[in-house]
């Protein structure tokens, strides 16, 4: 690892102008390119305290040993520069996109005698015109398909045309009429060039001339009483008309615009274009990246657009490029852009309209992409076992964590404090045993009180499950708080409070004393079913107790601070074989309790990205539940305090009197008309209703007037 400061350049050295960057190891090879509108400017941030530098950008310059530039005139010389450079010199640190596959283009070869009409990958050849790119080779055989009864170009292989030839026999196509032929020479060479041009004119677009055409032929064959040129002709124009609809239009004006989205995390980032021409959606291609180094979304759509437009010029690059950020150096890639389309291009964020909804599709794509492109990552066994040994050499473990429990503090301004336990074993989530808490013990927003709480709470429960089957509990635990934990089941879940955590903790709103009340969210075992795994204890009735099985690694959304309330929660309760970590979610560092150094994991490291996740999913988890109590307490009304009465009775009496307010002025008598209203139910609503505060009645502030509430008002 070197010390940048044994390589950096000496004042004044560095010129202020425009230029391209490159940094190398101590092998000479290029690791990072890039340009700058001053290069004396850029190049000092590099030159930082290492403490003060993003993670990926200190671990580049301590790679590197030494740093060398090129001038340039002006700020587009350096993005042609920069292109030319990374596609030279492949550096490891620079974010490169690369296709997940080879996308297959509709090519028409102008540069041939006879063109020819096909399926063409890899690299563009000069003198063949494109269309494309589509997502899948059948999608243009279809279209060719329905094209050839109108422009009947040649498809064939060059050795098939020369067999033609010499037999003097056309293929089957040019018996059945989607061939003209021109092996054997039913149509002269300059004929069949213009029904190739004409191909291409369609395809870019310009339909709406031929269509014209052939309805007026279609016309003045049936009028000539030519019936059967005429039912050709219609055939024709509806063969058209099907390959048009297999692009259908999304811009009205015949737009040529490609469409550029990202969706983005922390370790990566995939990239959805879709190509619009003529108004259509002509092909769709997709990547995803690493980042590998520090970059914005302005910045990862510059390097979009370079991969996308590199090597393109002409009409393959569109007149206008949509992306969801403008890049840096706006001037110079707009520039950039036009040199290499001939004519001006423009590059903008769509603010408004069809466009704007487009895009919001294509992001639609790009997230998909990525989740697909991690689920498959997270699927690949070989992957997650290689993260599972990487996390354990990380953080020093004795083995693989196989079971890793993961918590999060969610709330908004400190209110509706909460918590979430995921679980993932072998790599993976398993749903049925996520597990929510409310913060009780204190109230208002301590993120560090309440991590120490719930990871109290949590492993006070396996305590109490290894006591009650017998198991003897870690030396120096309390055995009569195990007992109290046990026999008090899970916070209140006895008189049916939700103060405990997972609301509605066992079911039927009761536990028998003396045990530990079932609870399950997102898909759990349903009461009375599934067997006890590996680890977990059976309850009296069956069901598997599941704070019985103890993880290996415990996870927290945090810093140092979170890190050691855990450690010390667990170290109250004298659990000492059980490793912590938190993982810190600003720059992806993994803290240990007691260092005061974070632990980094390399870029690519599967383990971090598996942190990652299963931090993400805590994440996600505890903002939905926290979400769901805020959105239940500001629904609350005087109906929720009647025991027994559910939802589908407290719309019944809504319905019935039409608002909280008559419901209040009636009798009893009048309530237990209501379907499936007993007595005893209307008395309750009567006197939750009568001990309730009524609402302010409202006031129209032109008038001074008292309004009546006869509405509808929830309950």
């Amino acid at each position: 690892m070197a010390d940048p400061s044994s390589y950096r350049p000496k004042p004044g050295q560095i010129p202020d102008s425009p230029g391209v960057y490159k940094f190398r190891d101590e092998h000479r090879r290029v690791i990072y390119v890039g340009k700058a509108k001053s290069l004396r400017q850029r190049l000092a941030n590099y030159f930082q305290p290492l403490a003060s530098l993003h993670p990926r950008t200190a671990t580049m310059v301590t790679t590197a040993a030494s740093v060398e530039w090129t001038v340039v005139s002006t700020e587009v010389e350096a993005l042609q520069l920069e292109y030319s450079w990374i596609k030279e010199f492949d550096p490891r640190f620079n974010v490169k996109y690369r296709d997940d596959k080879s996308y297959p283009y509709l090519a028409v070869t102008l540069n041939e005698e006879f063109p020819r009409v096909q399926v063409m990958r890899g690299h563009k050849k000069k003198g063949v015109r494109y269309f494309g790119p589509y997502a899948h080779a059948w999608a243009i055989r279809e279209t060719v398909d329905l094209m050839l009864r109108v422009f009947p170009v040649r498809t064939c292989s060059a050795g098939v045309f020369r067999n033609a030839a010499s037999a003097g026999r056309p293929c089957l196509l040019g018996y059945i009429g989607k061939c003209s032929a021109p092996c054997v020479g039913r149509i002269a060479p300059d004929e069949h060039r213009e029904l190739a041009e004409e191909f291409s004119d369609f395809m870019a677009g310009r339909t709406g001339t031929y269509i014209r055409r052939l309805e007026k032929q279609m016309t003045a064959a049936a009028e000539e009483m030519e019936y059967e040129r005429a039912a050709r002709l219609r055939d024709d124009i509806e063969a058209l008309r099907r390959a048009m609809e297999k692009n259908a239009v999304v811009l009205a004006d015949a737009t040529d615009a490609d469409l550029i989205a990202l969706a983005e995390d922390e370790l990566e980032a995939a990239v959805q274009i879709f190509h619009v021409r003529g108004g259509r959606v002509r092909g769709q291609r997709g990547w995803v990246t690493d980042k590998v180094e520090a970059v914005s979304t302005a910045g990862l759509v510059e390097h979009a657009i370079q991969q996308l437009y590199g090597e393109e010029s002409g009409d393959a690059v569109p007149k206008e490029v949509l992306v969801p950020a403008l890049p840096e150096d706006l001037e110079a890639v707009g520039q950039w852009l036009s040199g290499r389309r001939g004519s001006a291009v423009s590059l903008r964020i769509p603010q408004r309209g069809d466009k704007k909804d487009l895009m919001e599709t294509v992001a639609r794509n790009a997230q998909h992409a990525l989740v697909l492109h991690k689920t498959k990552r997270a699927s690949d066994l070989t992957t997650r076992s290689r993260a599972l040994e990487e996390i354990a050499e990380a953080l020093e473990l004795d083995s693989a964590p196989l079971r890793i429990e993961c918590f999060d503090i969610s709330h908004l301004q400190g209110d509706d404090v909460v918590a979430s336990m995921v679980v993932f074993e072998d790599g993976l989530p398993r749903k049925s045993e996520y597990r929510r808490f409310q913060i009780k013990g204190f109230e208002g927003q301590d993120d560090v009180r309440s991590m120490h709480e719930v990871i109290s709470r949590r492993f006070k429960r396996y305590l109490a499950e290894k006591e009650r089957t017998g198991e003897w509990g870690p030396e120096g635990v309390d055995d009569t708080e195990a007992a109290e934990a046990a026999a008090a089941g899970v916070d209140g879940a006895a008189n049916g409070s939700v103060n405990g955590f997972v609301d509605g903790t066992a079911p039927g709103g009761s536990a028998p004393a003396g045990s530990v009340p079932y609870a399950v969210t997102d898909g759990g075992t349903p009461p009375g079913g599934g067997f006890a795994r590996s680890g977990e204890v059976p309850a009296d009735d069956g069901r598997p107790k599941r704070f019985a099985y103890p993880p290996q690694l415990v996870v927290v959304d945090g810093g140092q601070p979170q890190v050691a309330a855990a450690r010390r929660a667990l170290d109250e309760l004298g659990i000492d074989d059980i490793a912590v970590c938190g993982l810190a979610k600003r720059l992806e560092e993994v803290w240990l309790p007691g260092d005061d150094d974070p632990v980094v994991l390399p870029r690519s490291s599967e383990g971090l990205y598996l942190l990652q996740r299963v931090r993400d999913t805590a994440h996600d988890f505890a903002i939905r539940y926290q979400r769901s109590k805020r959105n239940k307490r500001i629904r609350t009304g005087p109906l929720d305090a009647v025991p027994g009465l559910g939802d589908t009775r407290k719309q019944a009496l809504i319905k019935h009197f039409g608002s909280v307010k008559r419901l209040r002025q009636a009798t009893i008598e009048q309530i237990c008309e209501v379907p499936g209203m007993g007595r005893k139910t209307a008395e309750a609503v009567a006197v939750a209703l009568a001990q309730a505060a009524p609402a302010a009645p409202a006031v129209n502030t032109a008038t001074g007037e008292i309004m009546e509430d006869d509405g509808g008002s929830t309950a």
